[in-house]
């Protein structure tokens, strides 16, 4: 077995430049694969550490349709007070919080932006909650207090110099939330999520007002009491609802979830998507492959002779064909290895420029060692499968018509 990958080797060095024009089907492929694998599983530990900081204990009450829609939009499903109070007194709940998020203007020395807003609500508890669930922690100055009105707290960007507006936002400094003057008292520590570190943060009441809203929420948060599964509380929360709504089981205007069968529904959909994405990059190796097969061919052609020489000193069919085998074999696995080195390249590029622009949490490239192991496997692989018939081709030659090849 040595001698054969010995042989193979130095057929492949003979013939370098083709060899190397052989492998491009098959690393392009394998870089894709690596790269938007690793990406994808980076994605994926960072929304589940994410989650795993938030804690699995946590329940989301939304209406039917509620969530991401335009700016300061509501739909018909409200999420009222009323609901807020019904789910703090349901057995298994340790606390609730209602929840507004919108969008709102902020304005700061003539600059004038448009960006994520989020109440703060004024009990000690619900604010708890809510600063938790999102992973809020205050960097500079204070957290709001209860019931404190024309203070508001902000996101990390804004602390930075062109985060939000050309200059840093201080404590203290003043800012126009539609319209409003309202003063700086806190900025929270990055989060990663984009999206928060520019949040507009005010107090619940003040928001209210602001948007001319009652009694209404896009969330109502709510945490289990300790050591109970999350699943059955919410559907003790989704039965008592639905009962205080007097709606039947399945005709619900408003959703129940825990942050499991969030993260659940993530990775699922992350699942599918790069299920897609290796499909699409399956076609890179298979082009590859057919790359391999016609070198592969070319090959016997050029090898007649020797095949012929091989055969009359007692070479058998199966040491050719196996040689031709690893031959072709190597030749993808080479290309694979090259794919793998590309694709690490490429996912850590993607990573550093992410961590420049979004900060350090929100996408890391993750490179276990089965992705590559699998890589060069599945490389060796296509390359042996490609050989197949050239291999077989040089292994029917006979000895005698072999030796007489021009």
């Amino acid at each position: 077995m040595k001698d054969f990958f010995k042989l193979a080797l130095a057929s492949m060095r003979k013939r370098v430049l083709r060899t190397m024009l052989t492998m491009i089907g098959i690393f392009i492929g394998i870089a894709a694969v690596v790269a938007l694998v690793s990406l994808g599983q980076g994605l994926r530990d960072a929304v589940n550490k994410e989650f795993s900081s938030v804690g699995g204990d946590k329940i989301i009450v939304q209406g039917k349709q509620a969530g991401f829609g335009p700016p300061g939009t509501f739909t018909p499903a409200k999420i009222t007070d009323k609901d807020w109070e019904i789910i703090k007194k349901v057995p298994g709940v340790r606390r609730a919080a209602g929840h507004i998020f919108t969008g709102i203007t902020i304005e700061f020395q003539k600059e004038q932006q448009t960006q994520f807003g989020l109440s703060l609500p004024e009990g000690k508890e619900e604010l708890g909650l809510v600063t938790e669930a999102h992973g809020l922690e205050i960097l500079k100055g204070r957290l709001l207090r209860s019931k404190e009105k024309g203070k508001i707290n902000l996101g990390y960007s804004y602390g930075q110099a062109k985060g939000v507006f050309e200059r840093a936002v201080e404590v203290g400094n003043t800012v126009l939330v539609q319209g409003e003057p309202f003063e700086v008292v806190g900025i929270f520590d990055r989060t990663g999520d984009p999206g928060m570190d520019k949040g507009v943060y005010p107090a619940e009441q003040d928001l209210v007002r602001l948007l001319g809203m009652r009694n209404e929420f896009n969330t109502i948060l709510a945490q289990t009491e300790s050591g109970l599964e999350p699943s059955k509380v919410a559907d003790q929360i989704k039965k008592t609802l639905r009962k205080e709504r007097r709606q039947k089981e399945g005709k619900e205007d408003f959703t129940v979830s825990t942050s499991e069968e969030l993260i659940a529904s993530f990775n699922r959909i992350l699942t599918i998507v790069q299920a897609v994405i290796i499909g699409i990059a399956a076609i890179s190796l298979l082009v590859g492959g057919v790359g391999i097969m016609n070198t592969m061919f070319t090959s016997v052609l050029e090898r007649t002779r020797e095949i012929g020489i091989m055969k009359a000193v007692g070479a058998t069919n199966k040491n050719i064909m196996m040689l031709f085998l690893i031959e072709s074999g190597l030749l993808g696995m080479m290309g694979g290895a090259i794919g793998v080195l590309i694709g690490i390249g490429m996912s850590k590029t993607v990573e550093f420029v992410a961590k420049q622009v979004w900060g350090p949490n929100l996408l890391q490239a993750g490179i276990p060692w089965y992705l590559v192991v699998g890589a060069l496997l599945f490389s060796f692989l296509i390359g042996a499968l490609s050989g197949v018939f050239p291999a077989r081709q040089a292994a029917r030659l006979k000895p005698v018509d072999a030796l007489r090849y021009e």
